[in-house]
């Protein structure tokens, strides 16, 4: 179940944090100060008062399972709003494996995400509770939960800061949450619980979110009780009117409709059927559905009988269909009409609306018709609603009659309204005249308002995605042209280093960052003898990079992409190793040494060439130390498990260097942004190598999936016109082909 969104201001709505015993129940007080306790001992005095927290699924087996701590020693337990579900049974274990029905859920928060239930038992153990007011940066914690099932576990971390998050104060904590440990305990040394474990960090695995205890406190004072025989009809469909069939979890909220869950007919297929019978043809059946994933399918459903066979008129990954169901599995489907469309919006809400006639069906989207067949193959029946697979989504404004009123503003109000917006000023003060004018005619006002909103928001992000776009195009531009038609050794590679940091640093100087290259060469060159041999200068290079001012590799924060950038590596002094020995080589060639870079797997270094004398290697990411290539070996072995072969030690080209670079920045985007990130990078390493196939070949594939079809095509016929060997041309075709499909 989706976590609900934590946007309650607690200090207004609970101006004392004091707790007070509930009327009903004797409610553990704060503990008196008391010895810091061990780990051993904490788990050991805490485990019979952490409890396992289930609810049901519809078919009664379990649907989820979370942590609950005991509060009261008669029965009560708090954890969180999310955990115990809502709308069905739910039940408690026991630490010592004796297992209870919920019988109340007995306080409840679903803004906070916070629930108390109570259970028939008594003589339970009991944690006390802590003030979390006094809790400190820094402070020592325990975390007690059952993570992905394992029952009773126990984590140490510390308390890394009290921060907002969606508006609620809230504890941060250095320690892994995993799904089960919701609702667990946080303790401070002392045994008191301090917080209620709640929210994972979707960014990183050791970090995570507690809602401070004091916040629970208001809800123990004055609960508010609900049976379990009510709880569970929270939000159920009233069966005098809807029906649903073949499972999933269907319920009413403020006067929409929602389901989700994989229903029990064949391709997750589950309907709800309006009980009230339409009218005789011809008809019409309207409802306005949003899809929380377009990738689902959901939607309206009529001359239903009530079982297997009805149509369908819905979204399904981004088009339209109109489907015969003609029975209980694919092979009695018949997808009548599939349409792409303009008029559908993805990610908003979308009117459906279809007219039912003698022999004829007539589907509309957002008021324009857009598919008309003569069909007529089922004769009466109910309608309703439709979902499949695992789809998520609302419907609201369902109707059933002879004809149903178009949902657009009429033309002619629209276009008064659209006038009277005309006079709005574009800053300060609203004038009282027009909003007297439009309040007259409200919801066509707020309707046009909205849409006008809507599409200067759509234009705004497009010009930023233009603007985005030009930048990323001048970038890998400008470092396909440093490549065009230039030796290795005219290429300027820091300059290359610059315009790869500048891809994601719109206000990088470079001219700025080369003065900085030569003012840092400078200082060195001050403190050379006049006659100095290349030995001196590689030595007062390394004292002024490593010593002097602390360059080093980056070992807590690795795969930061700060580490990729020249201009960051330069102002923080930490970098990865390849970045570290462009700025080496740089500064080398700045005091006329002649420096290459060595490729290693997994690690990047670079040789010190003098005209006289034997190659020195050097690993500028490790403080410039110097190796024979036997330590260089047996250094990337215990690295990275790699073996170092001959050719690997082989001086490596600056147009390399610059693809190893972004090929770096890509990996991590694919690891982060997902598909849409590492196009910048992919078309900056194409623009320095346009005979890379692989990389062309996974830009193709990237810009079908993001919808870019004219580009995919040209990169898809670039390839087939080259024909590189390392590719199989005919799955190239297959894919140009099925992005034609998909265009279409």
């Amino acid at each position: 179940m989706p976590r609900p969104l934590l946007t309650a201001l607690l200090c207004a709505l609970f101006p004392s944090w004091t707790a007070h015993a509930a009327d009903d129940a004797q409610v553990s007080k704060p503990a008196p100060a008391a010895k810091e306790l061990s780990v051993e001992k904490l788990a050991t005095q805490a485990k019979n008062a952490i409890v396992v927290i289930t609810h049901e699924n519809r078919q009664g087996g379990q649907r989820g399972i979370g942590t609950g701590f005991v509060i009261d020693a008669k029965g009560l337990i708090a954890t969180n709003y999310h955990v115990i579900g809502e709308s069905r049974p739910i039940k408690v274990q026991l630490a010592d494996g004796k297992t209870y029905d919920v019988t109340h859920v007995h306080a409840s928060d679903r803004k906070l995400d916070l629930a108390i239930v109570r259970i028939d038992a008594e003589g339970l153990t009991a944690l006390p509770l802590g003030d979390s007011d006094t809790l400190k940066q820094g402070r020592r914690i325990v975390a007690m939960g059952n993570p992905h099932g394992l029952k009773h576990s126990i984590v140490e971390g510390v308390v890394s800061s009290v921060r907002d998050v969606g508006d609620v104060p809230m504890v941060q904590l250095a320690i892994p949450i995993e799904p089960g440990n919701s609702g667990g305990p946080m303790l401070d040394r002392q045994g008191r619980v301090h917080g209620i474990l709640t929210l994972k960090s979707a960014v990183t695995d050791n970090l995570g979110f507690a809602m401070p205890i004091n916040v629970l406190k208001p809800l123990i004072e004055k609960p508010n009780p609900i049976p379990i025989s009510e709880w569970v009809k929270i939000g159920q469909m009233d069966p005098s009117e809807w029906k649903p069939l073949f499972n999933a979890r269907w319920r009413q909220r403020a006067g929409r409709i929602l389901v989700d869950g994989t229903g029990q007919g064949f391709g997750g297929r589950s309907l709800c059927v309006f009980q009230k019978a339409p009218p005789k043809r011809p008809y019409e059946v309207a409802v306005t559905v949003k899809l929380d994933d377009e990738s689902g399918a959901a939607g309206l459903m009529f001359e239903s009988d009530g079982k297997h066979k009805h149509y369908g008129f819905y979204p399904s990954n981004g088009r339209i269909r109109l489907t015969l169901f003609d029975g209980p599995d694919v092979y009695s489907w018949h997808v009548l009409k599939e349409i792409k469309t303009e008029h559908y919006k993805p990610g908003d809400w979308n009117v459906l609306r279809v007219r039912v006639e003698k022999d004829t069906i007539i589907g509309y989207v957002n008021d324009e018709k857009i598919v008309e067949v003569k069909e007529n193959s089922l004769t009466g029946g109910k309608a309703g609603l439709a979902k499949f697979r695992r789809t998520v989504a609302q419907f609201k404004g369902f109707e059933v009659a002879k004809q149903i009123a178009p949902s657009r503003v009429p033309a002619k109000v629209a276009a008064q309204i659209e006038k009277q917006l005309k006079t709005m000023p574009n800053q300060g003060e609203l004038p009282q005249a027009l909003i007297d004018t439009l309040r007259k005619q409200p919801h066509a006002t707020e309707k046009i308002i909205q849409q006008r909103a809507k599409l200067l928001e759509q234009q705004a992000a497009q010009l930023r995605a233009l603007a985005r776009t030009v930048h990323y195009e001048h970038c890998a531009h400008s470092l396909g042209e440093l490549f065009s038609k230039k030796k290795d050794e005219e290429v300027d590679l820091f300059r290359a280093a610059l315009l790869i940091a500048l891809i994601d640093n719109h206000e990088l100087d470079i001219d700025e960052y080369r003065h900085e290259l030569k003012r840092m060469a400078s200082q060195i060159k001050t403190t050379l003898p006049k006659d100095a041999d290349e030995k001196t200068r590689r030595d007062a290079l390394n004292n002024y990079l490593f010593k002097q001012n602390g360059y080093h590799g980056s070992r807590t924060d690795y795969y930061n992409k700060s580490n990729s950038y020249i201009n960051e590596v330069i102002d923080d002094r930490e970098g990865l190793p390849i970045t570290l020995s462009v700025l080496y080589m740089e500064l080398g060639r700045q005091l006329d040494l002649n420096i290459v870079g060595v490729g290693l797997p997994g690690h990047f270094i670079v040789r010190h060439e003098p005209q006289k004398g034997k190659p020195q290697l050097i690993d500028p990411f490790n403080s410039g130390n110097l190796l024979t290539r036997k330590q260089a070996v047996d250094l990337v072995f215990d690295m990275s498990g790699y073996d170092v072969e001959d050719h690997h030690f082989k001086a490596v080209s600056k147009r390399d260097i610059v693809l190893r670079m972004l090929n770096n920045l890509m990996r991590t985007a694919f690891n982060s942004e997902g598909e849409t990130g590492p196009l910048r990078y992919l078309n900056a390493i194409l623009a320095v190598d346009p005979n890379a196939a692989r990389e062309r070949w996974a830009r193709m594939m990237l810009r079908a999936r993001t919808q870019r079809f004219d580009a995919a095509l040209a990169d898809a016929d670039w390839l087939i016109e080259h024909q590189p060997a390392e590719l199989d041309i005919h799955q190239v075709q297959r894919f140009r082909e099925a992005v034609i499909r998909q265009k279409q």
